[in-house]
């Protein structure tokens, strides 16, 4: 588990989402005030990617994969976390500042790198095989593994290409689908 201070800085998408990390782990957090991302906003991020590193740790939405998706380009060594869907919503709102503490500790626990040449180990033959696309419970199978693997969820193309560009491998996966 997370227990000391994390080195690197944690980028998320607002202050709400600033106090619930804090509430989680002793950490240093940037927020990117949305998609917006101020030029402000992004020196302090670029800042603490060269001293510190980066953790990436957006929304489980659409918006929140847009921002993890353009801040994966402009620093392409940041770190990955993602709190699952499930685990992020309440009040009928999704996101950081609804996750628990243990949610946001179990994400920061399975953090990843983007590997941007993909492995290609997995195909969508694996994802047809483990009913993770094509059958009606595909989309809870989905979440179920990448909450395991700390992939997070995603449609299965999205999941297929995470399997291979964040370093999973044959033997996590298959754990993590039995």
């Amino acid at each position: 588990m997370v227990e000391k201070m994390i080195k690197e800085v944690i980028i998320v998408e607002g202050k709400n989402d600033i106090h619930a990390v804090k509430r989680a782990v002793d950490a240093d957090c940037i927020a990117t005030g949305g998609f917006a991302l101020a030029s402000h906003s992004l020196e302090k991020i670029a800042q603490a990617y060269i001293k510190r590193g980066i953790i990436i740790l957006t929304d489980p939405d659409s918006a929140g994969e847009r921002i993890r998706n353009f801040l994966s380009q402009r620093f392409p060594e940041a770190k990955h976390a993602f709190v699952p869907k499930e685990d992020a919503i309440a009040k009928n709102d999704i996101g950081i500042e609804q996750a628990s503490s243990e949610a946001i500790r179990n994400a920061l626990v399975k953090v990843r790198y983007l590997e941007w040449q993909p492995s290609g180990e997995f195909v969508w033959s694996d994802i047809m095989h483990y009913g993770l696309t094509g059958t009606q419970d595909a989309s809870a199978k989905r979440a179920i593994v990448g909450a395991k693997l700390g992939i997070g969820y995603a449609n299965a193309k999205t999941f297929l290409q995470r399997l291979n560009h964040y370093g999973v491998t044959r033997a996590e996966f298959e754990q993590a689908v039995q």
